[in-house]
């Protein structure tokens, strides 16, 4: 079976531009004093430390924990990639590198080291699994109690117990019903006025020795009145 090898642009897009910068890089090296093969491991450390950031940027974020150190050290990195594409275009004269440039560069092995180290060996967070809590001492064993029964000991007969009767509950008479109280339609006005009051202060219905206090009824008269206005 044939296959078609189709080249990808996002792939070769990002070739070009990492030759470029690994380019720019090695020449802005050689211009700050490091020949020879130390410029070329330049380049090699900037995108090793990029690479390193970002991939540890990546775990933290899946981790839920803060990248912030991921961040700095991946802005270090491509600020020295950046400012070595902007250095090369013409703005710098690279047979005159000014004293400042040749500080950075010649410090950057161990600010690379540093970051590289720090991004490697900071633990991610982890949330501690809680061991389950062992006893001190381990309970000794429940002791079963066996009580031997003597079968062979003679019972004594128990002796019937006297039969008592239930003594005669006394009948008591119903308490006679109260004959109905009389109440007049205007005292019932009234008294539904103090009912509606007494609501709207309280928020709950008047009850019957409320209303008597009120009115200054007798009990009856009290309960009669209740007993309407519900």
């Amino acid at each position: 079976m044939n296959s078609t090898l189709r080249p990808d642009a996002v792939l070769v897009q990002a070739a070009i531009a990492g030759a470029l910068s690994f380019a720019h890089l090695h020449d802005l090296a050689e211009a700050a004093g490091q020949t020879g093969w130390k410029a070329w491991a330049y380049p090699v450390s900037v995108d090793l430390l990029l690479v390193a950031a970002w991939r540890r940027l990546r775990i933290l974020r899946a981790a839920g924990d803060s990248a912030r150190s991921a961040w700095t050290w991946f802005t270090v990195a491509l600020t020295a990639s950046l400012g070595a594409n902007i250095a090369t275009a013409g703005l710098l004269d690279l047979a005159h590198v000014p004293d400042w440039l040749r500080i950075l560069v010649a410090g950057w092995p161990a600010l690379a080291f540093l970051g590289g180290t720090l991004l490697v060996h900071s633990p991610a967070g982890q949330t501690a699994t809680a061991e389950p809590s062992r006893p001190d001492a381990e309970e000794p064993p429940a002791v079963e109690a066996v009580i031997e029964r003597d079968d062979t000991a003679e019972t004594a007969p128990v002796p019937a117990l006297p039969v008592v009767e239930p003594e005669p509950v006394p009948v008591t008479e119903a308490d006679p019903v109260p004959a109905p109280v009389a109440v007049p339609p205007a005292l019932v006005a009234h008294a539904r006025k103090v009912a509606d009051d007494h609501r709207a202060r309280t928020g709950y219905p008047i009850d019957a020795d409320t209303l008597r206090t009120r009115l200054g009824v007798p009990p009856q008269m009290a309960a009669a009145i209740t007993a309407q206005l519900a």
